[in-house]
């Protein structure tokens, strides 16, 4: 159990640092910021929006409990790199550009997975 708490503590965290870095920019927008939400298509409305709800998926994850509303945090960070992903195909920008989002994945599906192993673990340990 050691070692999937661990794995999954430190995608966890690497998955929320990710998310909070990336929300930062949306509590008060730069004009680069701005611009590049003008390049794939969003009015600079929408950071503020996403931030906050970057930043709650963020407590959902690290508040213990709260089984379903972490799925939802997952599902919702998972749609947020889906449609970043997405949004810089569909401006025509190379790969350059956007994959390092793809990094982003990596740490939602290693935290999701070692997250549904921890549960599975403990729901074995109170049967004992």
């Amino acid at each position: 159990m050691k070692k999937e708490n661990l794995i999954y503590w430190i995608f966890t965290i690497l998955l929320v640092a990710s998310m909070l870095f990336s929300a930062i920019g949306g509590f008060k927008p730069t004009p680069e910021a701005n611009a590049m939400m003008k390049h794939i298509g969003f009015g600079a409305h929408v950071l503020p929006l996403l931030s906050v709800l970057k930043v709650l998926g963020c407590i959902a994850l690290l508040v213990p409990g709260f089984v379903r509303l972490k799925e939802w945090a997952y599902a919702g960070f998972t749609f947020d790199l889906i449609g970043a992903v997405y949004s810089f195909i569909a401006v025509g920008d190379p790969v350059i550009m956007w994959a390092p989002i793809l990094l982003g994945f990596v740490f939602i599906a290693m935290s999701y997975i070692y997250w549904h192993k921890k549960l599975k673990l403990q729901a074995a340990q109170s049967l004992r």
